[in-house]
Order: structure tokens, then sequence, then C-alpha cells
């Protein structure tokens, strides 16, 4: 009987049993595009993002939920990086179907915000309440990533529940295997600078 999992209730163990997905020995050496090569902001650019923080603590007083998330930080974000632009489209609420190895499993789900262009995808943004740990969001991201159609070029990944960020990067050849940056917060002066200049360096990649 063939096993059906909502892609929010995946665990790691479940992507590395049912899939075979393993996180890489050495993350910084397999995951490179987001150290190296960044490209350097604009004065204008950093006001935009201190006001996008300055905005968010406001905020935050109150619980805040993912459609907010999206609004007051990945938007801001997205655009200054240029995904709003050719050659990159944008799809929300994407139903993704992944089977496993065996045919056994098969994850369901819909991904909170894809960037993409008509070739392969780039990017799956998965955007979890402020109160939420990045842990929660980054297996239903890689379960996501595991369904990108184009096996032969990496996926990456970029989960945030706000203040919070991480960037994920995926291969499928042979043995699908993953890797994390480090992780940004609010609370360090310039990691949501790094942040928006990580964006730009893969979409960078991606326009050669």
């Amino acid at each position: 009987m063939v096993e059906t999992i909502q892609a929010q209730n995946i665990t790691l163990m479940d992507l590395s049993e049912k899939f075979g997905l393993e996180r890489t020995e050495d993350d910084k050496q397999f995951f490179r595009e987001w150290q190296d090569n960044l490209p350097e902001l604009t004065e204008a650019e950093k006001q935009v993002l201190d006001e996008v923080k300055a905005d968010y603590r406001h905020l935050s007083k109150y619980p805040i939920l993912e459609p907010i998330v999206k609004l007051v930080v990945l938007s801001p974000l997205l655009k200054l990086a240029g995904f709003y632009r050719p050659p990159f489209y944008l799809a929300g609420e994407k139903e993704v179907k992944i089977i496993s190895v065996d045919e056994e499993t098969v994850v369901k789900g819909r991904l909170d915000l894809l960037v993409f262009t008509p070739e392969f995808w780039i990017m799956v943004i998965e955007a979890k309440k402020a109160q939420y740990s990045l842990a929660a969001g980054i297996p239903q991201a890689l379960s996501y990533m595991l369904g990108k159609p184009d096996s032969e070029k990496p996926a990456f990944g970029f989960v945030t529940n706000g203040s919070e960020f991480k960037f994920l990067k995926l291969t499928k050849q042979d043995t699908p295997k993953y890797a994390e940056s480090a992780l940004f917060s609010f609370d360090r002066d310039r990691d949501l600078y790094i942040v928006l200049s990580a964006l730009k360096r893969l979409g960078q990649l991606v326009s050669q």
C-alpha cells in the first residue's frame, strides 16, 4: 500500500530513509554559492533593509503569521534581489509531489513561493511564523527541492521565519545530497545585508 505524507509533516529522517537524501559532510565546500563573489550593496539598498528590520521589529510586538512575513520581509528582499524582473518568474502555492525510490511513499504539499525560469527552478522559499524555528521549514523545503523537474542542475532553497534566514542547496545526481548555509539573524547587524547579497549572487549565476 502506498503511503502518502503531507510535506509539512515530513522529517529529515523520512527524507533519508525513503528518498536517500544525505547531508554532505562539508557544507562550506559543497555550497560555495552563498559565500563567494557576493555583490556589494548600495547605500540605498542598505537603507531599505534597515527599514525592513525596523518595520519587522515593530510589528513583532504581536504574533506575526506567515502572510506578514512574506509581505514585510520576503517581498522587499526578492524585489531588491531582482527576482521580479526577467529572466525570473514567481509562483505561489505550487503543488509538488515526489515519489520515493521504492515507489511506496508519496509526499504531497504546496510550496510557499517559487522563483524560476522556464528552464529550471531556482529557489524554494518556505516562510514560517515568527515563533517557529527554521528547523520546522528545512525538511519541507528539501522535500519540494527533491521534486524539482530538472535533475541536472542544483536546486536552491531559502527558509525564513522573518527574523532568521538560511539557504539550502540540493543536488540530485546519483545520491541526493544537500547542504545548509550559516544561520543569519536580525540580531546581527550586517546579516540582512549578506542575505540580500547572497540572493543577488544566486540570481547572477542563473542569469549567466
